[in-house]
């Protein structure tokens, strides 16, 4: 173990300033990356023995459970990628609020996250069934979640003002509850295996399954709502959340009945909220992963948002073919969401999950550059440059909740206690609050520039509408570029932490786990 130990040392150095290298970042995110620089001077405790989660006596992990963890996914695909792409859309173009109105509403439900995410996280970690304690919310919050999108997603008839609190109302509850079972459900990826590789190929699994969710439904989703409503916009919609929550609960069902867990708490932690709370704002690498986690949504959410105004508005498409060109645009920006998490494990064999993160988001952020100088008449163009973009933004998912999964490993390592999930709820919110935040600078864009629904769009706003598709989103994924430099779990570092936990549930006297 020496030479292991040296390199780990080794690895958890702090990050040498940048200066002389091409960092190209100033801002907020300067500050941010400056703030997890100081969280990142951590001092490795001492190699001993300590209490650690023990293994279930289950039947092994095989590729059926995956499948089934991943069409979990693709249940919760179907409503996070509508809320993400299509609500800003529905609100104002058919609910009939304002784009600062609505932005607002997607930001301000975020402030409830931040209470309701960790929450859930606590709440979930002292769940005692036998189930586990994080697969029963599968079965307990489907129901639930599916009636709360419906709701969502019906226009009442109120005026303005009545409308406004309807859609906070409706927002929030929906997104309680989307908390209640989404994060017991990515929980459970810190507690299917404790393998490593196995836990990256799961995570492979679920983000695939998330992905072909998006790219299943959420193009057929405007057809789909003008073929229930004919010719009632404010009818179909709610009918097309009503058939999608269906398929979304019956999904869940199957994830719930097709996994196990595998990893438990030590056997004597008992629940302390002060103390799990603590350990987490002292875990540099979860710090490291939040802040990216954040900054990457905003890239994929700010460009979801946009994507229905860059077709209706800016792309030059006959009216009398805009239906079929925006569902093939989804399409085909969606199915390569899914090709590329596919391709993780591939890449990860040549490239450690820090580095090939970088090479991702810088690739990203010069794509959206090319994108920006696409003209308006060259939709083919427009086509594949997207298809490019999302398939280099695939596997970022896939590699963001494995190392999740690896923070939660380090805080036990460190401290002799398990809280995978809050460790997985905090995450969440990271997630969470970057859509919200992109909702919101989507809605005061648009509202700044001039947008008009249902119209012809100024030249102004056709301006925000390519900068909201291309520009900002480049941006973001440059500073994520910056922000992964500072994760610490990579190489030796990892290997020693697995070898330890590994020792400790040997030493427990843990069976085989996977």
């Amino acid at each position: 173990m020496p030479r292991v130990e040296a390199a780990a040392e080794q690895q958890v150095r702090p990050w040498p300033c940048p200066r002389g290298r091409s960092c190209g970042f100033a801002g907020v995110a300067s500050l941010c990356i400056v703030a997890l620089r100081c969280y990142q001077r951590e001092v490795n405790p001492p190699l001993t023995p300590a209490p650690a989660p023990r293994a279930d006596s289950v039947r092994p992990l095989r590729w059926p459970e995956m499948l089934g963890y991943g069409l979990g996914d693709v249940g919760f695909g179907v409503y996070w990628k509508t809320f993400e792409a299509l609500l800003l859309l529905f609100y104002t173009d058919v609910f009939g609020i304002s784009p600062a109105q609505a932005g607002t509403i997607l930001l301000v439900t975020r402030v409830s996250d931040a209470v309701t995410d960790p929450l859930m996280g606590m709440l979930a970690d002292r769940t005692k069934t036998r189930w586990g304690k994080f697969r029963p919310y599968l079965l307990w919050m489907s129901l639930p979640l599916a009636a709360a999108a419906v709701l969502t997603f019906t226009t009442p008839n109120l005026d303005q003002a009545g409308k406004l609190v309807y859609a906070y109302v409706t927002y929030i509850f929906v997104m309680i509850m989307y908390t209640a079972a989404n994060i017991p459900y990515g929980a459970m990826l810190g507690v299917i295996t404790p393998d490593v590789k196995k836990r990256t190929t799961v995570s492979t699994v679920k983000l695939v399954g998330a992905f072909s969710g998006g790219t299943l439904f959420m193009p057929i989703i405007p057809k789909l709502a003008a073929w229930l409503g004919q010719g009632d916009a404010a009818t179909g919609w709610q009918r097309a959340m009503i058939v999608l929550g269906a398929v979304a609960v019956a999904l869940l069902f199957v994830t719930f009945w097709t996994t196990r867990e595998r990893v438990s708490p030590p056997p004597h932690q008992k629940p302390m909220m002060k103390r799990d709370l603590g350990d987490l704002v002292r875990n540099g690498p979860w710090l490291t992963l939040f802040a990216l986690g954040f900054v990457v949504i905003l890239t994929i959410a700010i460009r979801n948002n946009a994507f229905a105004y860059y077709i209706q508005y800016y792309a030059q498409v006959p009216s009398a073919d805009l239906e079929n060109v925006r569902y093939w645009f989804l399409m085909a920006t969606q199915a390569p969401y899914a090709v590329g998490a596919a391709l993780t494990p591939w890449l990860s064999r040549y490239f450690d999950k820090k580095q090939l993160f970088t090479y991702l988001m810088v690739g990203v952020a010069l794509l959206c550059g090319v994108l920006y100088m696409v003209p308006r008449d060259a939709l083919w163009a427009m086509f594949a440059v997207n298809i490019g973009i999302s398939l280099v933004l695939g596997p970022k998912s896939v590699l963001s909740w494995a190392m999740f999964a690896d923070s939660a490993d380090f805080s036990e390592w460190r401290t002799g206690r398990r809280a995978t999930g809050l460790v997985f709820a905090a995450a969440t919110f990271s997630v969470k609050l970057g859509g919200g935040v992109a909702g919101w600078l989507s809605g005061k864009l648009l509202q700044s520039v001039g947008y008009v629904p249902n119209q012809e769009q100024s030249a102004t706003a056709l301006t925000g509408i390519v900068v909201l598709s291309s520009v900002l989103p480049g941006a973001c994924a440059l500073a994520a570029a910056g922000i992964v430099r500072l994760y610490s779990l990579t190489g030796p570092k990892l290997a020693l932490i697995q070898h330890e936990l590994e020792r400790r549930r040997a030493a427990e006297g843990a069976g085989p786990t996977s």
